[in-house]
């Protein structure tokens, strides 16, 4: 392995959940603190259904791809801003204290989108929640970091990737649940004040993490916090460790009192870990999980299911497995190792993405057929383009969805929905006509044979992505930090994945207009394969390291392909 790592403990997980009667302060800890992910994962997870019924209200929104994405990444813009003020405010003024600005933003954001009377008013709302999870998203780890016993560290630390998980699962029960109620997406985004609410409370009542006390000076009150979380036979060592690294922080604080960017890049151990956590949390984003999340019923359309509720209901899965992928994290962590995890989930992703491309090629390339006979039964609602083609012209149902003048929509044949059928206008009128004779109506997508296996593509990529690009990054930035820099770096890194996740999320819909759905998947898989190689190079393994031993596991480390090395010895450190 590289660097020196403690041997890893196979009852990791298993000692993380006992801790449920033998020490339930730490599991409080972590937990209370997790929520921040539930918000993150919520926000995440909601907007691709609501979006769904705000086109249906808004038709400037249904009009306008780019209004759509704004919607979306609006949000995503707010929390880069929210996370590069969170690493300065938890340095400041502490992570406990983060959480609760954080939970304050999220909830006024959340009503200002329950109650929003037009589109510009509900991306106001979109950026006050977005600031809210830029700063948990990156707080919440770093509190949990910082509260952990050691060789539980990577379990604890991944709860937090299962509360995000298990907040997409349940924003996606909560659009289910709001599909038939007035007001549809305004419950879907107003409910998400709830969790944020309950946070605050809890927060309210738990102490600051004892490293970021012990750093200020009050090291009674962290040594107090810190007999609480470790078992009395370890505290002592653990204590001497900070005092270790807190006095080398005030050694390089006599030299420079202020941090700035240039002295980061200069520091050895912080260059290091800012390239391999930075990496992280860039390809995290240019993988494509959160087109997945964001737009996950709008895929599922694209790959030719027209309802609205049946989008949801299959998007409902994805979201299942993604929790379920984050249990298997929470197992595997400290038993497998970081590094470990990273190299098998994104070999599986460029698998996945593979497959979608190829699926997405052949659905778009053999769409259903445009029929004269089936498209005159609706004479009056003709699509203008497909008349002024004249007779002669092939067209199929791809080529009526690209229509713009006015836009057109393809209503399937009643016997087969992969039989010839009409392209008509689009608008709620002709909708309803072709729905009254039992056919369905295409917008987003065109029916195929494939569908399902762009579902079982999208279900392959959300099992090999969430035990490993899911939770991993998030855990390795809240320990491959020094001390004094971790607030800090945890912020850049945690705003370079927000910038990410807005270019993403800025462009989906565009690319998937401009050059096709398949060649859009197609980008993202190739960009999964650079990932693979930046990990192998980059990324250290920190599994079992005290977070004090990371910064000299850093010091030491030299780049290498290596990441698979059986220890000759349990029982001792490595050094490589």
């Amino acid at each position: 392995m590289e660097g020196g790592v403690h041997p890893a403990d196979a009852s990791a997980f298993r000692t993380c959940f006992s801790l449920a009667w033998k020490n339930p302060y730490v599991l409080r800890l972590a937990f209370s603190a997790g929520i921040g992910g539930l918000l993150f994962g919520y926000d995440t997870g909601v907007i691709s259904g609501a979006l769904l019924y705000i086109r249906d209200d808004f038709k400037a929104v249904d009009k306008k791809t780019v209004l759509q994405e704004s919607i979306v990444s609006m949000a995503v813009a707010g929390a880069i801003i929210g996370a590069a003020v969170g690493g300065w405010l938890n340095d400041r003024c502490g992570r406990r204290t983060a959480i609760l600005i954080a939970d304050f933003l999220f909830f006024i954001g959340a009503i200002i989108m329950a109650t929003a009377p037009n589109p510009a008013l509900l991306i106001v709302g979109r950026v006050f929640v977005g600031l809210g999870v830029g700063m948990a998203s990156m707080t919440a780890p770093l509190y949990i970091s910082e509260a952990s016993p050691a060789k539980i560290r990577g379990a604890l630390v991944s709860t937090n990737g299962f509360l995000i998980t298990g907040g997409q699962f349940l924003s996606y029960l909560i659009n289910l649940a709001f599909t038939k109620a007035p007001g549809t997406w305004r419950w879907m985004l107003g409910i998400a004040g709830l969790p944020a609410l309950l946070q605050f409370m809890l927060m309210l009542a738990l102490p600051e993490s004892p490293r970021w006390l012990y750093r200020k000076g009050r090291e009674e009150e962290a040594k107090a916090i810190l007999r609480k979380i470790y078992p009395a036979e370890d505290v002592e060592q653990e204590i001497q460790d900070l005092k270790e690294s807190v006095d080398k922080e005030n050694q390089e604080r006599a030299s420079s009192e202020k941090i700035n960017f240039v002295q980061l890049l200069e520091t050895k151990t912080v260059r290091r870990g800012l390239v391999a956590g930075v990496g992280l949390q860039i390809f995290q984003q240019f993988v494509g999980i959160n087109t997945v999340m964001y737009y996950s019923p709008t895929i599922v359309q694209l790959a030719g299911f027209a309802s609205n509720r049946t989008a949801l209901l299959l998007s409902l899965v994805t979201a299942g497995l993604n929790a379920g992928g984050s249990v298997v994290s929470i197992y595997f962590i400290d038993r497998t190792g970081r590094k470990k995890l990273l190299i098998i989930s994104l070999c599986g992703v460029v698998i996945s993405l593979g497959v979608l491309t190829a699926v997405f090629k052949e659905t778009t390339s053999h769409s259903s057929a445009v029929s004269a006979i089936e498209t005159s039964h609706f004479a009056p609602y003709t699509c203008p383009d497909y008349s002024s083609a004249g007779s002669s012209a092939v067209w199929d149902c791809m080529k009526c969805l690209k229509a713009s003048s006015p836009d057109c929509g393809f209503c399937a044949s009643p016997t087969d929905k992969l039989l010839p059928g009409a392209c008509l206008i689009s608008n709620d009128t002709v909708k309803d006509v072709c729905r009254g004779e039992h056919r369905s109506w295409y917008t987003r997508g065109c029916p195929s044979r494939y569908g399902w296996l762009a579902l079982v593509g999208l279900a392959l990529y959300i099992i090999f992505f969430s035990p490993g690009m899911g939770t991993v990054p998030w855990i390795v930035n809240s320990e491959i930090y020094p001390l004094r820099y971790r607030g800090v770096c945890g912020g850049i890194a945690a705003t370079a994945n927000w910038i990410s996740n807005l270019i993403v999320a800025q462009s989906f819909l565009t690319l998937t207009q401009a050059i096709g759905t398949a060649y859009t998947f197609l980008i993202f898989g190739v960009i999964s394969l650079v990932a693979l190689f930046f990990v192998l190079i980059y990324v250290p393994e920190t599994k079992g390291l005290p977070i004090e031993e990371v910064e000299k596991m850093l010091e030491m480390r030299v780049l290498q392909f290596k990441f698979w090395k059986k220890r000759p010895d349990t029982s001792t450190k490595n050094q490589v």
